[in-house]
This record gives C-alpha cells, structure tokens and sequence, in this order.
C-alpha cells in the first residue's frame, strides 16, 4: 500500500480589521470627551478667529445693503453747481440767472437751490455772545428744496409760498441739535440775523447734500427783504433722469455760467457714498487680516493641544498597536480629533459670528446681510487649518512603535 501526501492547509493570514469613516469619527471623538476643558479652550481659540472674520464681512455687507438702500430710495441722479475759484484764486460768483439756465438743459427734471448768507447767525436767544455761532450757517431756500434734494421732515412742516415770504425757519438736524430745539411749533423761535424766525420744521439728515444739516432755511424772498440777500445762488441743485445723467453733467459748468465755465465746480452727491463704500472695503480687507491672525492663532492652539495628546497618550497608542491597529489607523484617530477640534471650533465661530452681525445690523437699523461664502469659507477654513495643525501629531503617533510606547511611564 502506496502512502499518500496529505496537503497542509496554509495557515490563515490574520488581517487588521477595517475602520469604517463612522468608527474612526467615534474613536476621535473619544479624546475630547475624556479632555473636555482642554478641547473646549482650544476650539474656543478657533471659533474667536472665525466668528472675527464672519462678523467683519457681515457688518460690512449689512453697511453696504444699507448704503444701497439709501441710494436707491435717495436716487444716484443727483447733481450740484457751485461757485468754484478765480483765476487769481478768489472765490467766483454764479451768475443770478445760473438756475433758469440749468433747468432748461434736456434731461433735467427738476432744480432747486439755495444761497449762503454769509452775515446771519443763528443763536437760541439774544443773550448768547455773537462768536459763539456753533458753526451754523443761513441759507435762503426754495421752495422746491426738499423735494429736489431728497430730503426728509423729522418735525414739523417745510416753507410753502406762505411761510417763504414771513420769518419763519426750518432747521437741519444738525443745527436743532446745536441750538437745542426739540420741535417745531409757532412757541418755538430762534434768532436769524438779529431778527426773531418762528421754526416751523426740523429736517432729518440729509445724506445727499449734507451742507443742509448745520444750516437755518429761510424762505428766499424773506431773505432779500430782512436779511440782506443778494439772490444770488451758492449751490444749484438738480435732478435728471437716469439715462442723460452724464451728458447733464458735461454740459452744466458751461450752463451755469456760460462766461466763466472753469470758475463752476460740478458734483455727484452719490460718488462721495460710493467713495465712503469703497473706503470700507478696503477696512474690511483690513480687519479680515485681522481676523486670519486669530484664526492662525487658533489653529497653534489646536496643534499644540494635539501634540501634548500625543505625549500623554502614549501607553494608549501602544496598547492599540499591540492589539492590531496600524499605523493608518493611529494617524487616522489623531486626525480625526483634530478635524473634529476644528468643526467645533469652525460652527460655534460661525453661529458667534452671524449672532453679532445680526444684533449689530439691529442696533444701527440695517438690514441683516452675511454672505453664504463667508459661512462657508469660515467653516472650511477651520478644518483646513485643523488638518493641518493635527498632521503632524498624528504622523508622530503613528511613527511610534508598541514597546516604545508601552515603556513609556
């Protein structure tokens, strides 16, 4: 009897098992549940940076949503003529017909104006001494004033062919503040030029021509005929429809004053908010800087925090090398601490962010605008940073051998 070979089975490979993206978030999750204070410090380090950044972009485009607001109720078809300089540097004049003139250029819809007159203070009552003037000026006004500038009533009532030709006064924000005027009534009266002029309304700011805020406005003809007025305009203003803007624009300084158009200045009331727009972008660019730093400061703080996790948890990461885990595994639960770090740091940043952009935007009343990116890049940022900050620790747990680590006290 012949003796057959019986084949030896080959003896089973043992693998390590696999951990689902599930196991590893719980296994990273582990460190911060048992470190709680230390985790909560160090996100609170990220969520500073990244509710900094969301709360500068956010108060910024809630100022710039309001701006625009105000240009579109106010109009961007606002333009102004004023009295520019001489050749020999003195102060020009425009010319007495300069208004009638203006109004009959195509496109413009309406044109108002006033004149400065220049030897009419404006005091509370007579027993204040004459050099304390507050900075306030007299300006004869047109009727048609409000309605051409845009400008809004905050008390009382604006001068009508009636109360143009009387003393009565309206005052501009600025100036009712000074002089301490709360209110429009016929018992309210303040003294213009030496004469006493019933304040009939009060207006509010005037964004579009802010010249009107510190000023008295007195009908025009009862300036000519109390005050000394020479009737002659200092600051035509004019509205024109949007499409004939610019080609009004080019043709007013010849216009107003056809003998001298290099002594007019022209000017769009609405480039000097555009230009106030563009000025806080550029301190928004700024406080961004700002806010990166602290974000950069954040993502230190989760390094450092990783790196003396790894220190402490050496005998744990031997233990699990000995048990089977791998080095993937290893640099894959310090990674995901780090992220998981980060997350928590990057949400609550977020929602910090947006709370303060949100009670910010209601205390100045503007309309609440955060844009989604900000959010979004905000939270990206952070688990860009915390994968960066928590790669190195992890690579240095992995790196560590089982009986290193098992050594280790």
């Amino acid at each position: 009897m012949t003796a057959t070979a019986v084949p030896v089975p080959d003896r089973e490979v043992l693998r390590p098992a696999r951990l689902r993206p599930a196991d590893m978030v719980r296994v990273g999750a582990v460190g911060l549940r048992t470190r709680p204070l230390r985790a909560f410090l160090s996100a609170l380090g990220i969520a500073i940076g990244i509710a900094a950044m969301v709360a500068v972009v956010g108060i910024s485009s809630s100022s710039r949503a309001d701006l625009d607001r105000a240009l579109a109720a106010l109009g961007t078809n606002l333009l102004t003529v004023g009295p520019g300089s001489t050749l020999t540097g003195g102060q020009s004049q425009l010319p007495s017909p300069a208004e009638r003139m203006v109004a009959g250029i195509d496109g413009v819809e309406s044109v108002s104006a006033v004149g400065r007159i220049p030897d009419a203070k404006v005091y509370r009552n007579d027993r204040i001494p004459e050099v304390q003037t507050n900075g306030l000026a007299t300006y004869a006004a047109r009727t048609s004033l409000r309605s051409t500038v845009g400008a809004e009533l905050a008390d009382g009532t604006w001068l009508n062919a009636a109360t143009a030709r009387y003393p009565a006064v309206v005052l501009g924000a600025a100036a009712a503040e000074r002089l301490g005027v709360g209110h429009a009534g016929q018992d309210t009266q303040v003294l213009v030029g030496g004469r006493w002029f019933t304040v009939v309304g009060i207006l509010q700011r005037a964004p579009l021509a802010p010249e009107l805020d510190a000023a008295a406005l007195v009908g025009w003809p009862v300036a000519a005929r109390e005050l000394g007025f020479d009737e002659h305009a200092t600051t035509v203003y004019t509205r024109s429809t949007e499409a004939s803007v610019e080609a009004v624009r080019a043709v007013l300084a010849a216009t107003a004053n056809p003998e001298a158009p290099s002594e007019v200045q022209v000017s769009r009331p609405s480039d000097a908010l555009a230009a106030r727009r563009a000025t806080d972008e550029a301190f928004t660019g700024l406080l961004l800087g700002l806010g990166a730093v602290a974000l950069l400061v954040g993502g230190v703080g989760v390094a450092n925090t990783m790196v003396i996790s790894v220190l402490e948890r050496r005998a744990e990461i031997g233990l699990r090398r000995s048990l089977g885990a791998t080095r993937g595994q290893i640099r894959g639960q310090f990674l995901a601490e780090s992220l998981l770090l980060s997350a928590l740091g990057g949400l609550g940043g977020a929602v910090l962010g947006l709370g303060v952009t949100t009670g910010y935007a209601l205390y100045q009343g503007w309309p609440t605008a955060v844009p989604p990116w900000a959010l979004a890049g905000g939270v990206a940022a952070t688990l860009l940073i915390g994968g960066l900050a928590g790669l190195y620790p992890a690579i240095r747990a992995a790196r560590l051998s089982p009986t290193e680590a098992l050594a280790t006290p």
